[in-house]
């Protein structure tokens, strides 16, 4: 049976003691909302992960928010999945949005990304997601279904387990604006298609595919009620504990 995540992603926000805190916060709401049935992630920066992962308490686990495409090496600024894994870190994600934009990661970049992860026994929190010129000249199911093949279908059925795709409308993402309820379980639906034919029906059914575009305490109940739609990828609402938790109760 697939499972229910709501994953945070604070992207390059919160100094340190502003980081712990913020996980202090969760804490709290953790304590006092039932989340049974839902897997809590928090993706921080780089240098909250040591900490965060002492001070989370169940059900909430932490993820780094990328990693290196290399084991080790001559690669001054990076860090590799083993450091990431060495820390108490579960989870990572790979090929945000902006990572691919802003950064150039390409899908040969992202599958290297993904083996390094499945290495060091990580789960890799996979997005994929079309922009708003390929949604208008409907290339979105054609996008979505490279960006998995290209990155993903290397992987054996076991290591596929381990992942967990989050699809992100790129042109939903901080502009505001939400893919409807229709759109977001009927990108969902081909997602699962695409990974039955690759794969199987079971391992299609027990992928988690999270939505990643401007979710919000106030869609969150509406987006989620959807067959296919597992939970959420959460920005800016995951930097305020009770947003975050407003989220997860709309399970």
């Amino acid at each position: 049976m697939r499972r229910n995540i709501v994953a945070g992603n604070w992207k390059m926000n919160n100094t340190l003691d502003e980081g712990l805190n913020l996980i202090k916060d969760i804490n709290v709401n953790a304590k006092k909302t039932d989340v049974k049935g839902v897997q809590v992630i928090v993706a921080t920066p780089f240098i909250h992960l040591a900490k965060a992962v002492e001070e989370a308490i169940s059900p909430v686990r932490i993820a780094a928010q990328n990693c290196a495409s290399e084991e080790s090496g001559a690669y001054t600024g990076e860090v590799s999945a083993k450091m990431i894994r060495s820390t108490g870190t579960e989870y990572v994600i790979i090929g945000h949005s902006e990572r691919r934009a802003y950064y150039g990661e390409t899908d040969e970049i992202l599958t290297k990304k993904v083996d390094q992860a499945i290495a060091n026994k990580l789960y890799p929190i996979f997005c994929i997601g079309e922009v708003l010129d390929d949604r208008e000249n409907d290339k979105h199911f054609e996008v979505v279904e490279n960006q998995l093949k290209n990155a993903l279908f290397h992987l054996s059925e076991k290591d596929f387990g381990r992942v967990i795709l989050a699809y992100e409308p790129v042109w939903a993402i901080g502009t505001g604006k939400t893919a409807s309820p229709e759109q977001a379980q009927e990108m969902h639906a081909f997602i699962r298609k695409v990974v039955a034919e690759k794969y199987n029906d079971k391992i299609a059914d027990e992928v988690s595919i999270l939505y990643g575009g401007s979710m919000k305490p106030a869609n969150a109940k509406e987006l989620v009620s959807q067959a296919d739609v597992d939970g959420g990828l959460i920005g800016g609402a995951s930097l305020n504990a009770d947003d975050f938790f407003g989220i997860i109760t709309a399970f």
